[in-house]
């Protein structure tokens, strides 16, 4: 009986090695793939705060591989916690070009959040240097429109002229908006920096 017992045994004994022959290579995988991430996000300018919320290294590793990708140690300071930068004439409309291609790509591809937010800030790059516009909209400041629509901070809003969608505050009342491609400041357009926006 001790014979058959053992002999009974083996398969699970023999099983657990195997089971924890595979782990760590699972492991291994998923920290390629988070590398793989941050790599691509280094390369985007993204700061070290946008790099420990989309990523599971640690900030010393984080801050090795900055150090390697982009040749200079990361930009120190918090990012500025605050929604006036995107409702500002110029800057608004940056921003609602980038998050009217990042909401339609939201609902015509099943993308991973982060994939879908730099598939969008691509093509708003794109975009912009088709018209010949500096583009002005980093990836850290796009990553952080994003992050105020999600906590209601900021939404779209339709133009009650051209129907346009723009970044405005939550309370903004719909019926009377007004864009500012279709109510322009009045200094709106006057820089003559190379690569601004102008109104005719």
């Amino acid at each position: 009986m001790s014979t058959s017992f053992a002999t009974a045994a083996e398969p699970s004994t023999a099983a657990a090695p195997a089971a924890a022959a595979k782990a760590p290579a699972k492991s291994v995988l998923n920290e390629s793939r988070q590398i793989e991430r941050a790599a691509m996000l280094i390369r985007m300018g993204a700061r070290m705060q946008v790099l420990e919320s989309e990523t599971s290294l640690s900030y010393e590793r984080l801050i090795r591989l900055y150090k390697e990708i982009a040749g200079k140690s990361p930009s120190k300071g918090q990012l500025p916690f605050s929604t006036d930068w995107f409702l500002t004439w110029q800057e608004n409309i940056h921003s609602s070009l980038f998050l009217n291609i990042y909401e339609y790509l939201s609902k015509a591809a099943d993308m991973d959040s982060i994939d879908l937010l730099t598939k969008a800030w691509r093509l708003y790059n794109e975009q912009v240097q088709a018209a010949e516009i500096e583009p002005l909209l980093s990836f850290t400041r796009a990553w952080r429109l994003v992050k105020f629509v999600d906590a209601d901070m900021l939404t779209m809003t339709a133009c009650s002229r051209c129907a346009g969608k723009f970044v405005t505050e939550p309370y903004e009342n719909a019926r009377h908006f007004l864009c500012g491609l279709c109510n322009p400041p009045a200094r709106a357009g006057k820089s003559k920096a190379s690569g601004a926006l102008m109104v005719h």
